[in-house]
């Protein structure tokens, strides 16, 4: 038994959009999306809520949400630092981004900053190749991105 629960608000959407299904398994991906949206990750114990909710196995549910890179398996920081590492970008000056924040901020891919501010995640592409180098920082993408234009991004949330 879980002890993760969604928000009653969650609890309606989920009854909303699940009426758009055929059948209730296919709601992995909004489900999961649900359970990130209230806490910001995907906990194990959040899995075995989906599982049980859509009649799935909690392993089902852990092999869906690895697959997908949009979820977070891991607690993350206030602000979640999504840097694209395809071409386009890459091309475009994102290891120079990346080294900024290694510097700056003192993490990796992957890692989270002490104070729990900034964590920093490598991507693949999220559609904006016309302004690469990007960032999303919490689903607002950056693009057209200088280390000094980061810069500023990153004193803004400080």
């Amino acid at each position: 038994m879980s002890k993760f629960k969604y928000t009653d608000e969650n609890e309606q959407e989920f009854q909303r959009v699940a009426k758009k299904y055929p059948k209730i398994d296919a709601m992995m991906l909004p489900a999961l999306w649900l359970v990130q949206e209230q806490e910001g990750w995907v906990s194990p114990d959040a899995m075995i809520y989906v599982a049980d909710r859509l009649g799935k196995t909690p392993i089902e549910v852990y092999e869906f949400a690895t697959f997908y890179t949009m979820f977070n398996l891991k607690p993350i920081g206030t602000y979640h630092i999504e840097l694209c590492k395809t071409l386009s970008c890459m091309l475009m000056g994102a290891g120079d981004l990346k080294k900024f924040i290694k510097d700056t901020l003192g993490i990796e891919p992957g890692q989270t900053t002490a104070d729990g501010k900034f964590t920093l995640s490598e991507v693949e592409c999220q559609g904006a190749c016309g302004g690469a180098p990007m960032i999303a920082l919490n689903n607002q993408y950056h693009e057209n991105l200088t280390v000094d234009k980061l810069k500023s991004i990153i004193e803004e949330c400080k």
